[in-house]
């Protein structure tokens, strides 16, 4: 480590161009990779590998996409059942047929393109030849009421479920309806990607359509689709790059204070704004090269490369505002150190040299620490958090190598010719010490000094018991939507879909069925299975019926026997097949039939229809079957219902037949689950490795393996402080505030490691243990400060954020660096103090029994 530091410090001092030369170059060839990072949509980065994301890939991959996406348009109106209604959904209709979308509905004899919650009063008028527009709200009521007398079970349930939960369809009013526009995803052109980026496209083009139609007053129409929020990407870039712009702002106008020097001797005013400024564009100009090497080695390290790591997701694209954080702290610290050393007396040389050494040793001691803290989320289960914890340390590798070599190489040569000039301000930057911050910390040194053991049992009682707090009272939650600002209408229409209308029609839970389902045990306990679905709560019925679709559904209906209605006359071949089979009425076949000639026969006669519940493998045999439910759990239902599909299909597995049920809110239940218990053991890594290695570096560097326990130790406070300040402010624990565990330690860890540092020199250069301590706190603790109040505005910007993680983090991140400094100031001081009496009291009078040449370079 010394070693390092050295080889570092003399590489500045020797060759200062050739420094900033290789930076500048390196800078450039990694920014050529970061151009190449792409970004993740959806779940991709965040669900964990497990049994209900691999059969969600598998069946996007032998079946594709559902040959049907929906988009759903809520309209909403004093009293949607009445002739504004009528004109409400003629208009949107219009709008639907008319954009893009138009040409790709998907429409069949027992299914329209477009459905509404007036779909029987529709249906009454196209019959009767009678105008829509002639019929008054009384009429329209009876018309209404009448039609729905007569409309068959199924479709009954289908207009039931397009009004309100607790609606009174019979009462023909309603303030909120549904309309359904069925687009045949097959028909769009391209494949993977590109497909799915025309269907985001096409849906983009529906939604704007509606928006602008022409309705009646006092009505809306607002759409939603999960297509529509991953088309909300572009939202969120832009949402990133303000937050990012905004941090970047705030943190220059604080570093102007911290670096601010007050005019002295022959420093003017115009003199310390020039220092100051270079000062401020010198560590904003290495956060940003710091930023490229991040995206640089993450492009490398990524799917095109070295396949280490995945694309950008949401929570590695906050990386950039954390390194704004971090690295303002390396440079504050480094910055601070120099001006003390050249205002000391020193050559720019000596000072530079000398800054590097002392402050170097605990910045490499930092950052392993931070480093080792962020990789161990390469034990989270959830991909995303892996990848941030690798991002992230790539970053703060880049930024403590920048800032040791390209920050102090810069100030090499701007010093060295005012020094040759005679101009240096060394009155100015030996005032260092005396400003505002310094100050004030230097006076909570007396804690330290007179009431430790107080202090520390104060700090223990509150921080145990507000973290015992948070830790039993955190939730954790999980949502895509999240990831999409708060006002956007389609959140906001998601929202009254799952609260009014039970989730809608756009939730669909599938079922990989794989193993041997095609045996006569399989098949009928399949048949029994989708009998039980109806019961389950969350699961779209039609009249008596689930709305489900599966081998024995498409069967039934090939047969003219399926709710979607009767065959006019059956394949031959297939009549055949399942007479050999001894298919019942039940659906239920004999106990020695041939299942699967029978859903061989039924792929050759509906192709289409049978080829989107049985895959055939490459020697063309079936290999795989898929169930497709209509469901609306929502994600808060979501565990409730993965339960109770699972155990209908409980006779199924029973067979042999593996069966996964699978969807996006359950993958999300999934990812909740997985965070929700890696908590502890995140936690438990993350600050169990940072020990081990403290412990060894002051066992090595000082012979004082106890000082790596001591310098941990505040650290674990700032997490359990932090965790009760979550809890009280009512911050769940989620992918983004996952994180908070690396992040506290990330950025307490440093914290700490300045201030042991530190007092060990400070207790060389002066005998009295309390002078040392006021030493330490006034210098370090006051660049500590200067350093956490810049951090947190650099992170409170996030709290303006309308992507609620954001906001969380922000806040999260704030209540971590507060909780650093205060810990590193108040409660570390007190425990060097007590360390220090302990030494003295056994006859020890130098509590640092390092080798002292590097600290008595700086005295």
């Amino acid at each position: 480590m010394k070693a390092l530091v050295l080889a570092l410090s003399a590489l500045v001092r020797k060759a200062p161009v050739a420094v900033i030369a290789a930076t500048v170059a390196l800078t450039a060839v990694l920014g050529f990779f970061a151009g190449q990072l792409e970004m993740q949509t959806g779940q991709e980065g965040f669900a964990p590998d497990n049994p209900e994301l691999l059969a969600s890939e598998t069946l996007q991959e032998r079946f594709g996409s559902s040959s049907q996406q929906v988009v759903q348009i809520l309209v909403q109106g004093d009293d949607v059942i009445s002739a504004d209604g009528l004109a409400t959904v003629a208009a949107v209709t219009e709008a639907v047929q008319s954009s893009a979308a138009g040409q790709y509905l998907s429409e069949s004899e027992q299914q329209p393109g477009i459905v509404s919650f007036l779909a029987p009063v529709q249906q009454g008028l196209a019959l009767t030849g009678g105008d829509p527009s002639q019929l008054t709200d009384e009429q329209l009521d009876t018309f209404f009421t009448q039609a729905l007398a007569q409309t068959p079970a199924d479709q009954l349930g289908l207009i039931e479920n397009l009004l309100p939960d607790g609606a009174d369809a019979q009462a023909a009013q309603a303030e909120q309806g549904l309309m359904l526009v069925f687009l045949d995803s097959e028909a769009i052109p391209g494949e993977g990607e590109e497909q799915f980026n025309q269907v985001i496209e096409i849906e983009t083009g529906l939604a704007e359509a509606v928006r602008s139609a022409d309705l009646p007053g006092g009505f809306s129409a607002e759409p939603f689709s999960f297509s529509l929020l991953f088309g909300g990407q572009d939202e969120f870039a832009s949402e990133i790059a303000q937050l990012f712009a905004a941090a970047f702002g705030i943190i220059i106008l604080i570093l102007g204070f911290v670096y601010w020097l007050k005019p002295r001797g022959r420093l003017s005013i115009a003199g310390s704004a020039r220092r100051s400024g270079a000062d401020i564009l010198l560590t904003m100009l290495t956060i940003v090269f710091a930023i490229v090497w991040m995206q640089g080695f993450g492009a490398l390290l990524g799917p095109d490369y070295a396949g280490l790591i995945g694309g950008l997701t949401e929570v590695t694209q906050i990386i950039p505002v954390l390194l704004i954080g971090l690295g303002v702290d390396y440079a504050i610290h480094l910055t601070t150190r120099y001006r003390e050393e050249v205002g000391s007396g020193a050559t720019v040389g000596e000072g530079i040299e000398r800054a590097v050494r002392t402050v170097g040793i605990a910045l490499v001691l930092a950052t392993l620490t931070t480093v080792v803290g962020f990789l161990t989320n390469v034990f989270n289960p959830v991909p995303a958090l892996k990848d941030f914890g690798v991002l992230a340390a790539v970053g703060i590798l880049a930024a403590f190598i920048l800032m040791l070599t390209f920050v102090p190489a810069v100030r090499l040569l701007l010093d060295r010719r005012a020094e040759r000039r005679d101009r240096l301000p060394r009155e100015a930057l030996d005032a260092t010490g005396d400003r505002v911050l310094p100050g004030i910390m230097a006076r909570t040194a007396v804690l330290a000094e007179r009431v430790p053991v107080i202090t520390l049992l104060l700090t223990v009682v509150v921080g145990g018991g507000l973290g015992a707090y948070g830790l039993s009272q955190l939730s954790t939650e999980f949502s895509f939507t999240d990831f999409v600002p708060d006002d956007s209408p389609v959140v906001q229409t998601l929202e009254t879909i799952r609260d009014e209308f039970g989730g809608g029609f756009g939730e669909t839970t599938q079922v990989l069925l794989d193993g041997h389902f095609a045996t006569p045990r399989a098949h009928n306990a399949l048949v029994e299975a989708q009998g039980e679905l109806a019961d389950i709560e969350n699961v779209t019925t039609f009249g008596e019926q689930a709305a489900a679709t599966s081998p024995v559904s498409v069967l039934a209906t090939e047969l003219g026997g399926g709710p979607e209605g009767q065959a006019a006359a059956p394949d031959p071949a297939l009549a055949q097949a399942a007479q050999q089979a001894g298919l019942g009425p039940d659906l239920k076949v004999s106990e020695d039939a041939d299942v699967r000639a029978l859903y061989q026969a039924l792929l050759e006669a509906a192709p289409e229809e049978a080829g989107s519940v049985l895959a055939t493998g490459p020697d063309g045999a079936l290999d795989l079957a898929q169930m497709t439910i209509q469901t609306s759990a929502g994600e808060a239902g979501a565990g409730e219902l993965r339960t109770a599909l699972n155990d209908a299909l409980a006779p199924v597995k029973a067979t042999g037949v593996e069966a996964v049920v699978t969807s996006d809110v359950i993958i999300n239940e999934v990812i909740v689950n997985a965070l929700s218990s890696s908590q502890l053991s995140s936690l438990g890594i993350t600050l169990l490795a940072a020990m081990v290695l403290l412990v060894i570096t002051f066992w090595i560097d000082a012979r004082k393996p106890l000082l790596g326990v001591i310098t941990i130790a505040p650290v674990a406070l700032v997490v359990l402080w932090t965790f009760g300040m979550m809890a009280a402010t009512g911050i769940p624990f989620g992918p983004v505030t996952a994180t908070i565990s690396a992040l506290a330690i990330g950025i307490g860890v440093p914290y700490t490691i300045h201030i042991t540092h530190r007092y060990l020199e400070d207790r060389v250069r002066y005998p009295d243990p309390d002078e040392a301590i006021r030493s330490t706190v006034r210098h370090t603790g006051g660049a500590l400060a200067g350093s956490a109040f810049t951090t947190m505005a650099g992170f409170g910007i996030l709290v303006t954020s309308s992507l609620t993680p954001f906001r969380q983090f922000g806040l999260v991140t704030v209540y971590a660096i507060g909780f650093a400094l205060l810990s590193a100031t108040l409660v570390l001081p007190s425990m060097l103090a007590l360390w220090d009496r302990w030494h003295r009291r056994h006859d020890d009078t130098r509590a640092d029994t390092r080798e002292p040449e590097a600290v008595r370079a700086g005295s």
